[in-house]
């Protein structure tokens, strides 16, 4: 029997949910995949198996030891190329496709204003790049290791309004607690390119209390923890080195 192909539509979804998804939450018991592999009339299994290809692409995944299912198409990898190429254009696309099913619920009521539209349509955006940095740290601050959602913040490494291109793009992101991505922004704490935590004089000599030594002083020269896939861009880190960071 012959088993029907993949089409760039359903390649596309497969993509995105991989994406927003841990490594480890890449099965066909997820109720994600069995929710999407409805819409797309795909098995569970099958849709499992194209996003475990698309992990076989990812060099991060393949660096951790794992490999993905490893049989990649020259389709898997040309959808693989349109992401990275063009987040925002890709992103708009899936969504567009997959509906409501990856978005918070918390929308306005009122969708006939055309600021409305947009308002939404730049909300669903950002939950994409917040899942996408999310499931790479495995939902904990790369710093600390706190996995409480509320106080995870997905931050941009070169800020949103410096780069449209790369507003989505997963390479620009860290996943940061609420405290952490504060410093990060105000330029008072950086990443380097060899994935260390560096704390600003200015933060240093200004910030004396016992709290501050203890959470923001002790993190100098910290190793992050690296994401499971997506690894931070050193040409973003090294942007923020030079061009945000206090020192």
């Amino acid at each position: 029997m012959n088993r029907r192909r993949w089409d760039s539509e359903e390649l596309i979804i497969a993509f995105s949910l991989y994406c927003q998804m841990p490594f480890g939450k890449i099965h066909q018991r997820n109720p994600v995949i069995v929710d999407v592999s409805r819409q797309i009339n795909r098995t569970p299994s099958a849709l499992a198996m194209k996003m475990l290809n698309f992990a076989s692409l990812d060099p991060e995944i393949i660096k951790s030891g794992r490999s993905g299912l490893g049989n990649a198409s020259a389709k898997d990898e040309e959808i693989w190329n349109e992401f990275h190429n063009d987040w925002d254009r890709a992103v708009e696309k899936a969504q567009e496709l997959l509906g409501d099913t990856l978005v918070e619920p918390a929308e306005p009521e009122d969708y006939s204003s055309e600021d409305v539209k947009m308002e939404i349509k730049v909300r669903r955006k950002q939950h994409f790049f917040r899942k996408a940095i999310l499931s790479g740290y495995k939902e904990a601050c790369y710093i600390s290791g706190l996995n409480h959602p509320r106080f995870l913040i997905a931050s941009h490494i070169k800020p949103w309004s410096l780069d449209q291109k790369n507003r989505l793009n997963p390479r620009n992101g860290l996943c940061l607690s609420v405290l952490y991505d504060r410093a990060f922004d105000l330029g008072l704490i950086t990443v380097t390119t060899d994935y260390k935590v560096e704390v600003s004089d200015r933060l240093r000599e200004e910030a004396t209390d016992p709290f501050s030594k203890d959470n923001l002083h002790s993190i100098h020269g910290k190793k992050i923890t690296l994401p499971e896939k997506f690894l931070p861009s050193r040409a973003f880190l090294s942007f923020h080195n030079h061009n945000i960071f206090q020192n």
